[in-house]
């Protein structure tokens, strides 16, 4: 059965991310970095698995709960009783906010008590197939963790079981900022681990994302579960990633193992067909990639002859453009920007974006305005007239 997750893009959000895929083959995992953009991300959700021919699963994870996510939870099940029965539709949500409590009672939704289980509150929406779960107690990945149960169609070996448990203990005693315990510092030590290494090398989007960075939880946590300091940690990181992306780029036809690692893997991205998508200008469109990465991709690409222009949308609505003919400007002054020639900037009229699909929407328009339909032109009929 297809398994989609959507999860948070911190910490926790990709512990749980991991915990998942050493239990079952995750079809997609969509991070999402702001409350703001939960409504627009499962509206599309919802959409697709509108149309879906078969049965999927829908595992949410540390997606705290406001409105717009009860409210789609309340319109999953609607949807999945229109269904036929063999093929309703899976929902799954983790979550330990405590306001997520509120919003659900808000929307007319009780919890039940576990009885196995203290603090874990159970919502019923009438729906065997929709599940949400709510715990104070524990923080998602923790959850995800105990409650693999529920998507699981393998187990981990015997050495990932064991990084996976010693990741669990660090991520649970920092996001629930237990102090106290002994993990905690190893907590911190993966943290800034995360926050170094997320978004600087493979971008969300991107095939080798997750795997990139569950790869390195891994691995880290697994020096924890060894009796590791957070500073063998920090130090180990920077080898840990570069044999990690020793082996994404084994196959890779122009890699040059004595450049950085982010110069490696820009090659790989700049050839990248998911990340980027082309405008009806022949301009490509990248979506929330790191500065430093939108550079030097930007350049190979420009340099390879795939494109000319070259535009990176952020989540807050900046927009950096980049070329090698001078229109970088042109395009920047469409957004209310300036710059150089060759190296630009604006910002979106709506202010924000939520996806590459979102961004490509909101930009297209404006870089390239559809002509004026004349055909209404009471000149129109004398076109062709010789007189």
């Amino acid at each position: 059965m297809t398994l989609t997750q959507i999860t948070h893009n911190d910490l926790d959000g990709y512990g749980a991310s991991t915990v998942a895929a050493a239990f079952a083959e995750v079809t997609r995992v969509v991070h999402v970095g702001r409350y703001a953009d939960v409504g627009p991300v499962v509206g599309e959700e919802l959409k697709r698995l509108g149309r879906a021919g078969g049965r999927e699963t829908l595992l949410m994870t540390d997606i705290g709960l406001e409105e717009p996510a009860v409210a789609f939870i309340k319109r999953f099940a609607a949807m999945n009783r229109r269904r036929d029965e063999g093929l309703r539709h899976r929902l799954i949500v983790l979550d330990h906010h405590a306001s997520s409590v509120d919003q659900m009672r808000a929307q007319g939704l009780e919890p039940k008590e576990d009885p196995d289980r203290p603090g874990l509150l159970r919502f019923d929406l009438d729906d065997p197939d929709v599940l949400v779960l709510i715990d104070g107690d524990r923080c998602a990945t923790r959850m995800t963790y105990e409650h693999n149960a529920l998507f699981a169609t393998r187990e981990p070996g015997a050495e990932e079981a064991g990084a996976l448990a010693a990741l669990v203990e660090a991520v649970d005693a920092l996001d629930l900022w237990k102090k106290e315990r002994p993990t905690f510092a190893g907590g911190v030590a993966l943290d800034e681990l995360f926050w170094d290494n997320v978004a600087s090398l493979v971008p969300p989007g991107h095939p080798w994302h997750d795997p990139f960075v569950s790869d390195l939880l891994r691995t880290a946590a697994g020096w924890l579960g060894e009796g590791a300091s957070p500073a063998e940690v920090e130090r180990r990181g920077v080898g840990a990633r570069a044999a990690i992306v020793d082996r994404l780029m084994r196959d890779e036809p122009d890699d040059d193992p004595s450049l950085t690692t982010r110069m490696r893997i820009a090659r790989a991205l700049a050839r990248s067909d998911v990340l980027f998508q082309r405008l009806s200008d022949g301009t490509l469109l990248s979506f929330g990639l790191d500065p430093g990465t939108f550079q030097r991709v930007s350049d190979l690409i420009m340099q390879g002859g795939r494109a000319r222009r070259v535009v990176n949308v952020q989540r807050t609505g900046s927009l950096s453009f980049r070329s090698n003919d001078e229109t970088a400007l042109d395009g920047a002054r469409k957004f209310r920007g300036g710059g150089h020639r060759d190296a630009a900037g604006g910002r979106l009229p709506d202010g924000s974006v939520f996806s590459l699909a979102d961004a490509v929407a909101q930009v297209e328009p404006v870089l390239n305005p559809p002509q004026a339909d004349r055909s209404d032109s009471p000149f129109a009929a004398l076109k062709g007239w010789k007189g």
